[in-house]
């Protein structure tokens, strides 16, 4: 280890991405909830997956979707999200690739 200074202009603070930056997920992956701080020391959970070393977050909406899919499609392995819109208007949408 180096000093306190060449630490931190090293850190790098730990990044959720979005599931759909991901072009193939595996219906088997597994998925934890895990909790976050807020800068007003409020805390909050979400699921994610783990992928690389890197966790993607998953929309509520992406599991309801995937829900409705595997009623049809119950041997699904692999799908990817799209996303569109921003904030309040974003909305996700479950493609299959199999």
């Amino acid at each position: 280890m180096g000093t306190i200074m060449d630490e931190a202009k090293a850190y790098e603070p730990p990044q959720t991405r979005n599931i759909s930056d991901l072009t193939n997920i595996s219906t088997k992956v597994d998925i934890v909830e895990k909790e976050y701080s807020k800068e007003d020391g409020s805390t909050f959970k979400i699921k994610v997956v783990e992928i690389d070393g890197e966790d993607y977050r998953v929309p509520t909406s992406v599991l309801k979707a995937l829900k409705e899919i595997l009623i049809e499609k119950p041997d699904l392995k692999s799908f990817k999200v799209s996303k569109s819109g921003e904030g309040l208007k974003t909305t996700y949408t479950v493609i299959t690739l199999d």
